[in-house]
């Protein structure tokens, strides 16, 4: 398969600024995204971000598959441990149907207290609570009437009122850190969602852990294999760092606090570190050569045939991101695809 790219949307802003104008400029970065060939278009979710505004997840997504018509939409990724199966059944099948099929369900287990806390549930609770959740969610797409009875719903003959689009699913992609998280992409999941946070060598080693339990689950490798990194382009490396560097060391400090570490695999769980380390195995900063050699690196190292890029971060100029998504598609995709 020849390499995809995607866009993430964080939808965080600073608390000052005005969200319906930060919406539009969304809005004008998806349509862009769009005609320069971008595959996918991602939106994460989180709640309680103060001192950051967010968007919602399936709002945001509901609203802008109007603006990219042809953009393949990622739940990326769903905190299942936070939510109720049916609802989240329901509602994205409806942006299945709303978009012509256009739907790829990503989901994840969440780190944050605060939000654990508000939706009534505990961290050491969100490995059980994820699997009975995406469980009930897969029977509810593919059976009539389903009964189940888990840790914190009844499902008594319930029905799916709208089915998804997309035979017997939309794509179903987890998102991972861990070790005992990667080996249930393995089994639940039609691939593994590689993260942005972890070095080129941890990756390296886990693939080996996911390809392992692949193995053990006697299925063949994922024809998608998505890996997220933050990206940003410009003329020269040196600008590309410059005009980064302060927003991406923001969103990282933020990391850090929220406890993103504490959800990493031992040797690579500190978000806590100098940029210059940060940045090493983990970033695309740099020309569209530089970049484009580290993305083919990644597909012949690794295997990978998707980007998810994160470009936009909070505080980011909304030209600055338009400007980076027109070079990357005009340099970087030529680059990657004639060596792919």
């Amino acid at each position: 398969m020849a390499m995809e790219f995607g866009f993430f949307m964080r939808g965080q802003y600073p608390a000052d600024q005005d969200m319906q104008r930060t919406f539009a400029e969304a809005c004008e970065q998806a349509r862009v995204a769009d005609e320069l060939g971008y595959t996918y278009i991602l939106k994460g979710q989180h709640y309680s971000t103060s001192p950051l505004q967010a968007l919602q997840l399936i709002p945001f997504l509901s609203r802008i598959m109007v603006e990219a018509p042809n953009a393949k939409l990622v739940s990326g990724i769903v905190l299942l441990p936070l939510h109720k199966p049916l609802d989240i059944a329901e509602q994205l099948a409806s942006v299945d149907v709303m978009s012509g099929g256009r739907l790829v369900f990503g989901s994840g287990i969440g780190y944050r207290d605060v939000e654990f806390k508000a939706f009534g549930t505990e961290a050491k609770d969100r490995g059980a609570r994820f699997e009975e959740c995406l469980d009930a969610i897969k029977r509810l797409w593919t059976e009539d009437f389903v009964t189940m009875k888990g840790s914190h719903f009844e499902l008594d003959e319930a029905s799916c009122s709208v089915k998804p689009v997309q035979k017997p699913m939309p794509p179903l992609w987890i998102g991972a850190n861990v070790d005992a998280a990667v080996r249930r992409c393995a089994r639940m999941a039609d691939t593994w969602f590689i993260n942005p946070h972890q070095r080129m060598d941890t990756i390296e080693r886990q693939l080996g852990v996911y390809r392992q339990a692949l193995e053990a689950e006697g299925k063949p490798d994922p024809t998608v294999l998505p890996l997220m990194r933050e990206c940003f382009v410009a003329e020269t490396t040196e600008k590309a760092v410059e005009l980064a560097q302060p927003y991406l060391e923001a969103k990282y400090k933020s990391y850090h606090e929220w406890g993103q570490d504490k959800s990493m695999p031992e040797g690579d769980n500190d978000l806590n570190l100098p940029f210059e380390e940060l940045a090493d195995g983990r970033f695309l900063l740099g020309s569209p050569e530089v970049v484009a050699e580290q993305i083919i690196d990644y597909n012949k190292r690794l295997g990978v045939n998707v980007i998810i890029l994160g470009i936009q971060w909070v505080g980011m100029p909304h030209q600055q991101v338009i400007d980076s998504l027109r070079l990357f598609a005009a340099e970087v995709m030529p680059i990657v695809k004639a060596a792919t």
